[in-house]
C-alpha cells in the first residue's frame, strides 16, 4: 500500500528540489523508495496472471531512477517529483521505448497507469502501422472493448499532419496510422493511490491494456 508519507515526500520534494534539501531528507526518500518497491513486488504477480512473461521480473529492475539526466535540459531540477516504473519483461533496466509495457506514475495531482507505444523507434513504429494496415479489424476490436474503453477511453498520442510515407489520405484506418505514439492513459486521484485495494486496481487496468499491449508488440 501507498502511504500518505510517501505522498508528503514527494510533494516537499517538489517544493525543495535541490541537492542540500534531499540530502537531509534522503532518510524520507529511502522510505518512500522501499514503500513503492514493496508495491511493485506485490503488483508484478498479479500481472504474471495474464502475462506470463513478466512472472520472474524484480522490482528493483522495473522501478526509474528518481535523479535526473540535466545534461541537455533547460530544467535544471535533479530529481524527478514522482516515483515511477516499467513492467515488461526482457530489460534489465525500464525501457518504455522499446516495447509496449505497464507503466505507473506516482506523483500527487498527477498519477497514471499507461501503456503502449510511446516515442517508438523508426523501425517499430513502422511496423506497427503495417500491422494495423494489415489486421485494423482486430486493432479496433481491442481499443473500442468495454474494458479497455472502461479505463482508458481513447488511444492518446502525437500525429503527424500529413499521411505517412506509403500511405494515402483517404487510407479507412489513416486516424491510427498518424499516431507518433499510441498510448493508453488511466488518470488517478490521490484517494485512490492510497486505497489499500489499490494494489488490485492496477492489475484490473493493466489485465484491459494487454491485448493492446501484445498487438503492438507483434507488428514486426
Amino acid at each position: 500500500m501507498l502511504t500518505t508519507r510517501t505522498f508528503k515526500f514527494l510533494s516537499d520534494l517538489k517544493k525543495n528540489n535541490n541537492r542540500e534539501w534531499f540530502q537531509e531528507n534522503r532518510h524520507r526518500y529511502e522510505a518512500a523508495k522501499l514503500e513503492f518497491e514493496v508495491f511493485i513486488e506485490t503488483l508484478i504477480p498479479l500481472i504474471a496472471r495474464f502475462d506470463k512473461e513478466t512472472e520472474n521480473l524484480k522490482a528493483k529492475k522495473c522501478i526509474f531512477r528518481i535523479y535526473r539526466d540535466i545534461r541537455f535540459s533547460k530544467n535544471k531540477s535533479p530529481y524527478k517529483s514522482n516515483l515511477g516504473a516499467y513492467i515488461k519483461s526482457g530489460h534489465s533496466r525500464p525501457e518504455i521505448q522499446a516495447d509496449a509495457g505497464y507503466y505507473i506514475h506516482i506523483e500527487p495531482a498527477h498519477s497514471i497507469l499507461a501503456g503502449g507505444a510511446y516515442n517508438p523507434s523508426k523501425e517499430w513504429l513502422s511496423a506497427i502501422r503495417r500491422e494495423i494496415d494489415y489486421n485494423a479489424s482486430s486493432f479496433k476490436k481491442i481499443i473500442h472493448a468495454p474494458r479497455f474503453k472502461k479505463y482508458f477511453g481513447a488511444l492518446e498520442g502525437d500525429q503527424l499532419i500529413r499521411p505517412p510515407k506509403g500511405y494515402e489520405a483517404f487510407h479507412p484506418e489513416i486516424k491510427w496510422l498518424k499516431h507518433k505514439s499510441l498510448i493508453a492513459v488511466h488518470h488517478l486521484s490521490d484517494r485512490q493511490v492510497q486505497d489499500k485495494k489499490f494494489v488490485g486496481h492496477c492489475a484490473e487496468v493493466f489485465k484491459a491494456l494487454y491485448p493492446l499491449n501484445t498487438f503492438l508488440n507483434e507488428a514486426d
